[in-house]
């Protein structure tokens, strides 16, 4: 393996596939923060917790930008980060995966992934937008959150290798994986907090989210495999 190689390819597709991601955000999911910001706010002037005055709004206006843009940074970090995950399996298993490309392959561990490491867990603690739950339940739900991440992802490596054993049916490891993440499905709590907001807005922020998180996916193992096809990092030298 050229190391050299290997790193500017899966940091560039993770990070040109982020960058997608966040400017996706920008257009698509901001607006249903802004909506759901927007009614917070409503709620603080109605409680007295804040006054509905100009120097209000334009704080709030100089703060919604320094997010929007911060956006842009996020998106970057999280594709260079996952990225570099993706990299490294699809260096680990390439040559077990089915397709007759490296495109094709990539793609396929891509949207493996994106089904363990995102979509699984979303089924149990789907994204909500930032104002929805109680704050002082933040560290609990990022827990049980990347806890779930954390069994999926790891479930999924055990069952593949079970997989890998199997000579004969196979769908005994996807059947396992499958009773296994339901159980875990079971047995981890709950979102604690009540949804007070309009669920017209939670829903089409998740609908959007998962949609923008799809994308990502499918472009990091796209721009993966492309890569990986023109610069060959795992080719033998022949000197």
């Amino acid at each position: 393996m050229k190391t050299i190689s290997f790193l500017v390819i899966v940091i560039s597709a993770g990070l040109l596939a982020g960058l997608v991601h966040g400017m996706l955000n920008i257009v698509f999911v901001e607006p249903y923060l802004d909506t759901a910001i927007g009614i917070e706010n409503q709620r603080l002037f109605v409680a007295g917790e804040a006054k509905d005055t100009p120097q209000f709004w334009q704080q709030f206006s100089d703060y919604r930008i320094w997010q929007k843009q911060g956006s842009i940074v996020a998106g970057a970090m999280l594709g260079m980060a996952t990225g570099a995950l993706l990299g490294l399996v699809f260096a680990y298993s390439k040559n077990s995966l089915p397709g007759n490309s490296d495109i094709k392959k990539a793609l396929l561990l891509s949207v493996i992934m994106w089904a363990v490491l995102y979509f699984i867990p979303f089924l149990k603690y789907p994204a909500n937008p930032p104002t929805v739950g109680d704050p002082a339940t933040i560290a609990f739900r990022s827990a049980t959150y990347a806890l779930f991440v954390t069994i999926s992802g790891l479930g999924a490596i055990g069952f593949s290798r079970i997989y890998k054993k199997l000579e004969t049916k196979k769908f005994l490891a996807f059947a396992g994986y499958a009773g296994f993440i339901g159980l875990v499905y079971v047995i981890m709590p709950p979102n604690p907090d009540p949804i007070k907001t309009s669920m017209d807005i939670v829903n089409g922020f998740r609908e959007i989210s998962t949609a923008t998180m799809t994308i990502y996916w499918i472009a990091n193992g796209a721009i993966l495999g492309w890569m990986w096809k023109k610069v060959k990092p795992d080719a033998v030298s022949s000197e």
